[in-house]
C-alpha cells in the first residue's frame, strides 16, 4: 500500500516538471528593472523599452535563435524579440506583476511564421 501511495506521488510530481520550459527556467518574460535580474548565463537583457521592463533576447533572427518556448517577433518598434509563447493572458504573466502584464497576441509579428501560435507582448513604454 505505501508503495502504490509513493509511485502514484512519485507519476504525480514528474508529471508536474513536464510544464517547465527552457523560457520559464530562463525567465523569458520576467519583469526586471536591469539585466541582473535576468540570466546572464545566455545574454537575457532587461530590455527597458517595455513598461516594468522585460527580460528577454533583441535582434533574433528566426526562433532558432530563441530559447524553446520563446518564438522571434519582429515589434513594431521594428526590432526583434525573443517573446514568450503562450497559449493565454496567464501564461505571460506568472512573473509580472498586474500594473506590467504582458497580452496573449495572436496578431504578433512571427518571424518564422505564426502557424496557430500566440505570444506574449509587453506593454510598450518603460
Amino acid at each position: 500500500m505505501k508503495l502504490g501511495f509513493f509511485l502514484a506521488f512519485l507519476l504525480l510530481w514528474s508529471a508536474c516538471g513536464d510544464d517547465d520550459t527552457e523560457a520559464d527556467r530562463l525567465g523569458v518574460g520576467a519583469q526586471c528593472e536591469n539585466t541582473d535580474q535576468c540570466d546572464p548565463d545566455i545574454d537575457l537583457l532587461c530590455l527597458p523599452q517595455f513598461k516594468g521592463g522585460y527580460c528577454g533576447l533583441q535582434g533574433c533572427e528566426a526562433d532558432a535563435d530563441c530559447p524553446e518556448a520563446s518564438a522571434c517577433i519582429l515589434h513594431e518598434d521594428g526590432e526583434t524579440y525573443c517573446f514568450r509563447i503562450c497559449v493565454d493572458k496567464p501564461d505571460c504573466n506568472e512573473n509580472r506583476d498586474l500594473d506590467n502584464e504582458a497580452n496573449c497576441s495572436s496578431s504578433a509579428d512571427f518571424v518564422d511564421g505564426a502557424n496557430g501560435r500566440k505570444a506574449c507582448v509587453p506593454p510598450s513604454g518603460g
